[in-house]
């Protein structure tokens, strides 16, 4: 489905005269109009001014799930709907990869050290994150709100320094017991109120300053489709799970690999920028059943057909390409089922 930016800027001027219109022109609710009016005399201004930039407007695609992952490299969340922020989906208190394990000196632990961190699961209960996980006899309720007497530690991801809160010793305790691995384990928690985000660029060269992430990878928003997951499948012998990829947005119809080419798209009232191509680890040989970590599929069966171009090694190195990185362009919300725009510009940046 296709819409006119024409039909856009009409949509928004008729707001900006209803606001005029509604609101009596008296006392506080004159402020009000006010407010109103300029807002949307504000955002039809910008699509006066990018109306002539764009070539096409269509739907591509729809959203078939929204994953939040609180802690990074466990189970996510599977929501409804979302708010994006620059730092990636929230729902509540709910934040997408803002617990981190570390070891004492600070360095992170995800799949690619403790395979089977994987299989811990994370919900919601109360003001707290219930954590399970497979022979653990006791859950693990986590405050969402901690003591600011809580050490903040100084943190090591992908080699950029970052702090978190320390989530307590009966934290620190339960972890160490899961893995069991003879080194104790902490728990840490980002808080945006207090603590610097980390730049994305500082983790993938082409993102922009203004792009920030807490404990992810590299971006606030990893996208891909699932026929794309569909095409993989049909070349391993033993299909995989969209779990092995973490995705924070799912898409589905569409073509396989579409998301490729969705340079610029709108979902929701969110706008959204690619920024680069995911390349993939050995986390996705990490099996999100079982927690046994192989180094082979679907790893091996990516390198065959998912190389990046040659001139893009230098960013890629050897890792095969799938899924797609965005930025936040601009805040919003988002939920299951709503229609994927890409946004054709055209002289694209």
């Amino acid at each position: 489905m296709s819409s006119s930016p024409g039909s856009h800027a009409s949509s928004l001027t008729g707001a900006v005269r209803s606001a005029g219109q509604v609101f009596p022109r008296h006392g506080l609710p004159l402020l009000c109009a006010a407010g109103v009016g300029l807002t949307a005399l504000a955002s039809w201004m910008w699509w006066r001014r990018k109306r002539e930039e764009i070539l096409e407007i269509k739907e591509v695609g729809i959203v078939s799930q929204l994953l939040i992952y609180p802690i990074k490299s466990c189970r996510p969340v599977s929501v409804p709907e979302a708010d994006c922020i620059k730092l990636g989906l929230i729902k509540g208190d709910l934040r997408d990869r803002h617990w981190l394990v570390i070891t004492e000196d600070g360095h992170m632990v995800t799949g690619r050290q403790e395979p089977r961190i994987v299989l811990i699961s994370v919900s919601v209960q109360g003001d707290s994150l219930c954590l399970d996980a497979p022979g653990m006899e006791e859950k693990l309720l986590v405050p969402m709100s901690l003591p600011k007497s809580n050490k903040v530690h100084d943190c090591r991801v992908f080699g950029v320094d970052i702090q978190g809160r320390d989530c307590g010793e009966e934290a620190s305790r339960w972890f160490t017991s899961y893995f069991q691995s003879g080194k104790p384990y902490r728990l840490v928690h980002f808080e945006e109120q207090t603590m610097r985000p980390r730049k994305a660029k500082d983790s993938e060269v082409l993102f922009r300053d203004k792009d920030v992430v807490a404990y992810s990878d590299a971006s606030p928003i990893m996208l891909l489709s699932e026929t794309s997951l569909e095409d993989l499948n049909k070349r391993l012998e033993e299909p995989i799970s969209m779990m092995n990829f973490r995705p924070c947005i799912v898409v589905s119809g569409c073509e396989a690999f579409a998301e490729d080419e969705w340079h610029d798209i709108t979902v929701g009232t969110c706008r959204l920028k690619r920024v680069m191509a995911c390349g993939r680890c050995i986390l996705t040989t990490v099996n999100p059943d079982t927690g046994v970590l192989t180094r082979k599929e679907p790893l091996d069966t990516l390198r065959t057909f998912r190389k990046s171009d040659p001139t893009l090694s230098h960013i890629y190195k050897a890792s095969p390409l799938f899924g797609q990185y965005y930025a936040v362009e601009q805040i919003g919300r988002l939920s299951v089922g709503d229609p994927v725009y890409q946004v054709i510009y055209k002289n694209p940046q």
